[in-house]
C-alpha cells in the first residue's frame, strides 16, 4: 500500500524543474514540488515547509502539527518504517 507521508523541506536541489530534497524522519530524498509552489509560494521560499509526499511528489503543504500528529499515527499503524524502507530503496 502506498502512503502519503509527511516530511521537511531542507534545500531546494534544482529550482528549474522543482525538485527538492525532503526529509522523512531521517531518510532524504529528492522530491518534486510543482504541486505545492505557486505565485504566491515561490520555489525559493518552501525550504522548511512540511508536505505530504507520495510516489515522488509533494502533494500538499501541511502544518507541523499535522506532520506530527500524522507520523504519530503513521508510527502507531506500524505504516512508518515500511514507507521508509520504499524510499530508502528508491533513492
Amino acid at each position: 500500500m502506498c502512503l502519503g507521508i509527511p516530511g521537511r523541506i531542507v534545500a531546494i536541489t534544482d529550482p528549474q524543474k522543482k525538485l527538492a530534497m525532503v526529509d522523512v524522519s531521517g531518510v532524504q530524498r529528492e522530491i518534486n514540488v510543482a504541486c505545492v509552489v505557486d505565485d504566491d509560494v515561490p520555489i525559493e521560499n518552501c525550504v522548511g515547509y512540511w508536505v505530504l509526499v507520495h510516489v515522488g511528489f509533494a502533494m500538499s503543504r501541511i502544518d507541523e502539527e499535522e506532520a506530527a500528529a500524522t507520523l504519530r499515527t503513521l508510527n502507531e499503524l506500524g505504516e512508518v518504517q515500511q514507507e521508509l524502507e520504499a524510499m530508502a530503496a528508491s533513492a
